[in-house]
């Protein structure tokens, strides 16, 4: 497997960095104490990076967006993860039961070669759109798999979910895939091939 360790990301032409890509906004989450573990995991290490095949699919889900919503944007949460913050998370979750939202340290997070993001969408004041729960709320009400029962049981709104399928709309047609437990995770393309074929960055 191809590594790269993440200080010498921004002199590799594989890597774009989020300042590149024009109508998004940027607040990466694990750079600040408001997540899940409650600390800055990425500072003093710069983040704000992805793969330049995931930058040109995210700037396919800007331009429909764009179309579908005016005014509207798409807000990066979490974008390149190096591996050995991804080492830290899985340590600061041992002994909990929040170790299935995470991916295993040996077989490599997606956010690791830059080829996932995690993302919502801020109207035109800026506001994040009501999703039914916060990003990293791990628990149910955050599965996309689990939507229907959600809504009959009125755990989340109808039109919660239609704010989260106007995600995965721009989202989807750019070639990002989602996955069952989170819905602001999206994985570009294949995660297998990504495991395969890309460079992880340590």
């Amino acid at each position: 497997m191809n590594t790269i360790r993440n200080e010498e990301v921004p002199a590799s032409a594989d890597f774009r960095h989020l300042g590149s890509i024009a109508g998004i906004a940027v607040e990466l989450r694990y750079a600040t104490p408001d997540n899940f573990v409650g600390r800055d995991l990425y500072s003093p290490h710069d983040c704000a990076w992805l793969h330049r095949d995931a930058a040109a699919a995210l700037e396919k889900a800007v331009a429909w967006l764009g179309e579908k919503r005016p005014g509207h944007k798409l807000l990066v949460l979490d974008a390149l993860r190096p591996q050995r913050v991804q080492e830290e998370l899985w340590a600061a979750l041992q002994g909990t039961d929040l170790l299935g939202y995470l991916a295993e340290p040996a077989r490599g997070s997606i956010h690791s070669f830059g080829m996932a993001v995690d993302i919502t969408i801020v109207d035109g004041q800026g506001r994040e759109l009501d999703m039914g729960t916060g990003f990293d709320d791990l628990t149910e009400l955050s599965h996309p798999a689990l939507e229907a029962a959600m809504l009959a049981r009125g755990a989340i709104s109808a039109a919660q979910i239609a704010n989260r399928e106007l995600l995965r709309g721009a989202m989807f047609q750019a070639g990002f895939a989602g996955i069952n437990s989170e819905w602001w995770h999206f994985d570009c393309g294949d995660r297998v091939l990504v495991r395969q074929q890309y460079t992880r960055v340590l």
